[in-house]
């Protein structure tokens, strides 16, 4: 390579006569981004046909009024308006509004406590850790219906066991006043298990020498719990919290099973996906019940974008 000197002050510089070539950006291969598309296909026209195209038809016909046979007709939003002044579905949202506000905090907080002791070196662990998530793999109808039987007012087993202690039990799921809160006690005992297994994975990727270290300057397990544990653990806790939000806003299963359309308790205990359901297959209204639907996926998204915008506050990343 030919180069050429010159002098400055008293000090010889080579300096190069040719630039260094420039990279050239390689051209994009279109038979890797075919077959890339290709192979993402498949979930793409599933989550389009059986998610997106039916939010797109629900938010269409919550505008709409239904007749019979299938007929519809463009009403606005007179749907909106009746489900803002109609007072079940008020009364709906404040049973849903119960429901997630107790057995979301009162779930995640028993699921971290028992994460914590099913961490420990005990006997029978496996054991443990199997019936508390046996529940998770049950069908939720099977779950109900055995506490509808628990539940029962004249020979079930929960009153049975008050009636040794003379003490006379309530009617679990017809008393219009605690039905609600009996499917509750359900929710919550119900999603222990899911909720353990992914703290408990949380709980075995913190590196013990933080305990170690906290041990030498004198830490306490309570001190270790709050100062390491929950830190460590907020980025399970808040994925916890996102996912037993949604599904807390859309409980239905126990609520038709539990207590059904027959009971005198149910306008007192139905939740919102419970009206969704009697509007649009009961009474044939559905073009109300896409409304309600629709509000219900306004709420969850906007819970869901507060706690994604409040995470930076609480959530420690490592």
């Amino acid at each position: 390579m030919t180069t050429s000197e010159r002098a400055v002050e008293g000090h010889t510089i080579e300096t190069n006569l040719h630039p260094r070539p420039k990279l050239r950006k390689s051209k994009p291969c279109y038979s890797d981004w075919f077959w890339g598309y290709l192979m993402i296909a498949p979930t793409m026209i599933g989550l389009g046909i059986f998610y997106l195209w039916p939010t797109i038809q629900t938010i269409y016909f919550s505008f709409t009024k239904w007749g019979a046979f299938g007929n519809h007709s463009w009403i606005g939003l007179e749907n909106y308006k009746r489900l803002f002044h109609d007072p079940v579905t008020l009364e709906a949202f404040k049973n849903t509004l119960i429901f997630v506000v107790i057995t979301v905090p009162v779930g995640i907080a028993i699921s971290i406590i028992v994460a914590v002791l099913l961490n420990q070196k005990i006997k029978g662990l496996t054991v443990y850790r199997t019936l508390y998530f046996l529940p998770v793999v049950t069908m939720p109808a099977a779950v109900a219906m055995v506490w509808r039987w628990l539940y029962n007012s004249d020979y079930g087993l929960i009153n049975q066991f008050l009636s040794f202690f003379s003490i006379s039990g309530p009617r679990w799921i017809t008393d219009p006043n605690i039905a609600l809160y009996s499917v509750i006690i359900v929710a919550i005992w119900s999603t222990i298990g899911y909720n353990m297994v992914i703290i408990l994975s949380g709980l075995q990727g913190i590196p013990t020498t933080y305990y170690e270290a906290a041990t030498i300057d004198g830490a306490g397990p309570f001190v270790k719990f709050f100062k390491i544990t929950l830190p460590m653990l907020s980025p399970v806790i808040f994925f916890v919290t996102i996912m037993s939000l949604i599904s807390a806003f859309q409980v239905f299963d126990l609520i038709l099973m539990m207590i059904g359309p027959n009971n005198n308790a149910i306008e007192e205990s139905q939740t919102l996906v419970y009206l969704f359901y009697h509007a649009a297959f009961v009474v044939n209204d559905k073009g109300y019940g896409a409304a309600i639907a629709v509000v219900l996926l306004i709420i969850i998204l906007i819970i869901t974008a507060v706690q994604l915008k409040l995470q930076k506050k609480w959530v420690h990343y490592e």
